[in-house]
């Protein structure tokens, strides 16, 4: 390591501690009604949102799958609880192992398309998600399942959402913390080396489709975290919960905050829970300002709001090049480095 990473390091540490401890006094500084309807809403969709981005950025795959591997977590975990009376822990353990054999299932059945096809793909895998789940009749059909009770140490996250904004937290940063060490994993440079050149890797030995697969199975295992979260925090689940809106809304999300930066999806989700709780009611056309402040972003950020400042860095360096014609403007850190596949460990 240079000495110059050797510095980002302890500096990105320090960072990413202080806004953890910024988060934490979130339930102390603002109101109740904020902590439930927006913060902790926030971090969840955003945990959702992080499983579409990480996906996007270490494996070269935009998946519309990640609502409906949500929305299989949520609904066969309220299942368990309500109908099959099981306590609220066990019963969310065995969704996510449900949820994370069906992202594996989603992935072995995507895996061999790209681009426009694989975003075809998963998009209808998860159009079916919703159909199933609001023509089955043990799933509540249309009504979905209500009255989903959660662990002791969650209590009631209506009239106390603390308990269910520090775990939303926790896990939040947990998937964080999981997803820069797997970066950094074989497997991890595997799969970057897969997004990069699928071809190389191939003859190289390894199996594209099946790190693709594992992709998609890690993927599911944040999607569904998120969706057994969210019906704890609602206490319910519909089909309406994971219907083709809601998949381009997480899209949204994760695109306005920048698709290809895992911290983005928090950021993302923050705006849109803010937009959608407090602009709402001030306009009938919320979703065409939505689509407005998307189109503006992008305009002046193509990697949304966390490559802001790395837009305006380039802008500025490149006028500085224009004036000095001996230098030259760094690349955009839109996403991780390409990997050389030869130097990737088996």
């Amino acid at each position: 390591m240079s000495v110059r990473g050797a510095r980002r390091a302890p500096a990105g540490l320090l960072v990413g501690a202080g806004v953890v401890a910024a988060l934490a006094l979130v339930p102390l500084v603002f109101s109740t009604y904020f902590t439930g309807a927006v913060a902790s809403r926030a971090l969840y969709v955003g945990l959702a949102a992080a499983s579409l981005a990480f996906l996007a950025g270490y494996g070269g795959m935009v998946s519309l799958a990640q609502t409906a591997l949500y929305g299989i977590a949520g609904f066969v975990m309220a299942r368990l609880i309500v109908q099959s009376g099981l306590d609220p822990v066990p019963a969310a353990l065995v969704a996510i192992a449900v949820a994370v054999a069906f992202g594996v299932l989603f992935g072995a059945i995507s895996s061999g398309s790209e681009g426009i096809y694989l975003l075809m793909i998963t998009l209808a895998l998860g159009v079916i998600t919703y159909f199933f789940f609001s023509q089955v009749t043990a799933f509540g059909g249309h009504e979905g399942i209500n009255a989903v009770r959660t662990p002791s140490f969650v209590g009631d996250p209506v009239r106390d959402p603390q308990p269910i904004y520090y775990l939303s937290l926790a896990c939040s940063v947990g998937a964080y913390v999981l997803i820069r060490y797997l970066g950094g994993t074989a497997f991890g440079l595997a799969l970057q080396g897969v997004r990069d050149d699928p071809v190389r890797m191939r003859a190289l030995g390894y199996n594209v489709r099946l790190h693709r697969t594992l992709g998609f199975a890690a993927g599911a295992l944040l999607a569904a975290l998120a969706g057994v979260l969210g019906t704890w925090h609602e206490t319910r689940i519909s089909p309406g919960t994971i219907d083709v809106s809601q998949t381009i809304q997480l899209l949204t999300i994760a695109v306005i905050g920048g698709l290809y930066r895992i911290e983005g999806a928090w950021i993302g989700a923050l705006l849109y829970t803010l937009l959608d709780t407090y602009a709402r009611g001030l306009t009938g056309r919320f979703e065409t300002w939505i689509g407005l402040i998307l189109l503006a972003i992008l305009v002046v950020s193509p990697d949304g709001i966390t490559g802001l400042a790395g837009s305006v860095r380039d802008r500025v360096r490149g006028r500085r090049a224009r004036a000095a014609p001996g230098e030259h403007p760094s690349e955009s850190l839109s996403r991780p480095a390409p990997l050389d596949p030869t130097q990737v460990t088996r």
